[in-house]
């Protein structure tokens, strides 16, 4: 079976979170594609080009320590908006995406660039104060301090430079589901994603009867 989940939206919206925990109730195999462009920008900042080392990418390189440091986020970000590397990503997140078993890919242009045609689109947003206190907590959490005002400002830094883009802008698909989670817990974001999951899978089995039963009775 290939079903594909496209789950988008900004930085420390929760949108990995969910795309984990739905990964984990389906089944299905998960890429966070953020990790990707994180890769990528670890390597440019210690002397890669961009281009070069976006095309030259391989699973392993996901699995390098200190790709979730605010440094790396920001070096990411800075090589997404150069067109060459997201086209020299594209084939490996699409991919990912059409593998048997089903999969779940988040980022900030599934839905609308790399999976179009993904089964179920999901926009995961809150407001800019929201999403900066969580990293906030995040950050104070491992031990590193930060003034909360200034990842506040790298936040809508961010937004900025994600939607304002010319190649891919972050944007939720036309058909895309929106789940602000500013005011929600964890668990009830977790469950209106499973939910529209499960929905769109059930119709997906119900079509697919109907056009056998079609096809027998032709």
């Amino acid at each position: 079976m290939r079903f594909t989940v496209a789950i988008d939206g900004p930085a420390a919206a929760g949108k990995g979170t969910i795309s984990k925990a739905v990964a984990a109730q389906f089944g299905f195999a998960h890429l966070d594609t953020g990790l990707l462009y994180r890769a990528v920008g670890a390597k440019v900042g210690v002397g890669g080009d961009p281009v070069a080392v976006a095309r030259a990418l391989v699973p392993q390189d996901l699995a390098v320590e200190g790709l979730r440091t605010p440094e790396v986020a920001q070096a990411a970000s800075k090589v997404a908006v150069i067109s060459e590397v997201r086209a020299a990503l594209v084939a490996f997140q699409r991919d990912f995406a059409r593998r048997e078993g089903g999969a779940v890919l988040d980022g900030r242009d599934i839905g609308t660039v790399i999976c179009p045609e993904a089964e179920v689109k999901l926009y995961i947003t809150a407001s800019a104060e929201v999403r900066a206190t969580r990293r906030w907590k995040e950050l104070c959490e491992t031990g590193i301090t930060q003034d909360y005002d200034a990842v506040l400002a790298e936040v809508r830094e961010r937004d900025a430079r994600d939607m304002g883009r010319a190649d891919a802008p972050l944007r939720p698909a036309q058909d895309a589901r929106e789940i602000d989670t500013s005011e929600m817990s964890i668990e009830a974001a977790v469950a209106a994603a499973v939910a529209a999951v499960s929905a769109a899978m059930s119709a997906a089995e119900t079509a697919t009867a109907a056009m056998r039963q079609l096809g027998g009775e032709a």
